[in-house]
């Protein structure tokens, strides 16, 4: 499907309608969203949006969205990020059955668990398109989501068998550092390039974090312990200008946003090793990174 961006958009921002039907002028809007009857369709679909790029820009980011998300409003953030990082390959969006309430927590938590073959058989369905490169971004409980399907895969040494894929991001993640130490000590895998986005001042993690009993999650951690365990901690603490709240500033802080489409435009091509230094797209941020340590 399509994602109209209003000519009034303000970088960092997500105008969501109103009102149903929305005004383009104003916000966005999904247009003439197409239903595909097959898996080969829709791969063919992929590969025809492929072939109109470049060879360097035949990248595919596979997006997975988190807890209190319903599939529209999904598909509006994934063309908002999309829009203001600037990413030049075919964004995917996996949604999953989030209830899209804040009350319905545990809910989600077990869809999110449900979800976990599908989220595999997705990835595989990507793997066999023309893309030269991968990218995985999740973000708060789809991170959770993630990490449990990449488990899966890697007890059987199918993780990033390809080679193509070049990032994982986990954005905000809503998991219990216990479990993430656990997760990352079952991958067991050479890649080096999954990164951590956190903030300590993320009021949502703060709530999941009475939740769980008070058990830290990984996107409110510290930048040090995760390095430890075998991730790149990007630290957004001192952040303040997103316009989409703590939770999601990767998306909501217009130089945070554009930072993530430069890292992820100038990830290597198939078959380099060479990977692109945080420090050489940061800049003068407020951004803290902590490179991983194992």
């Amino acid at each position: 499907m399509e994602v109209s961006v209003p000519p009034t958009h303000v970088t960092g921002a997500l105008e969501r309608p109103k009102t149903l039907p929305p005004d383009p002028r104003t916000e966005f809007a999904v247009i003439d969203p197409a239903r595909y009857s097959s898996k080969s369709l829709f791969l063919s679909s992929l590969n025809k949006e492929l072939r109109v790029r470049a060879p360097a820009q035949r990248e595919v980011l596979l997006f997975v969205h988190g807890y209190n998300m319903t599939t529209s409003d999904a598909i509006l953030q994934v063309g908002q990020f999309v829009e203001d990082s600037g990413f030049e390959g075919v964004p995917v969006l996996f949604t999953w059955a989030s209830a899209g309430r804040t009350s319905r927590y545990v809910y989600d938590l077990n869809s999110a668990l449900v979800a976990r073959p599908l989220l595999i058989d997705a990835s595989e369905l990507l793997s066999k398109s023309i893309a030269t490169k991968y990218h995985i971004f999740a973000h708060s409980m789809g991170s959770f989501l993630t990490m449990e399907a990449i488990v899966d895969v890697a007890q059987k040494n199918q993780f990033n068998r390809t080679g193509r894929l070049q990032n994982v991001v986990l954005a905000s993640p809503d998991i219990d550092i216990d479990l993430f130490r656990s997760q990352m000590g079952q991958i067991n895998t050479t890649f080096d390039r999954f990164f951590v986005l956190l903030s300590k001042d993320d009021s949502a993690l703060r709530a999941a974090r009475q939740i769980a009993g008070g058990v830290p999650r990984v996107g409110a951690a510290d930048a040090e312990e995760l390095s430890t365990l075998g991730v790149n901690a990007i630290d957004l603490s001192k952040v303040q200008d997103s316009r989409t709240g703590s939770h999601s500033k990767f998306a909501g802080s217009p130089e945070v946003v554009q930072l993530i489409g430069r890292a992820l435009n100038n990830a290597p091509s198939y078959g380099s090793r060479r990977q692109t230094a945080l420090e050489e797209v940061i800049g003068d941020l407020p951004v803290r990174v902590v490179t991983a340590r194992n």
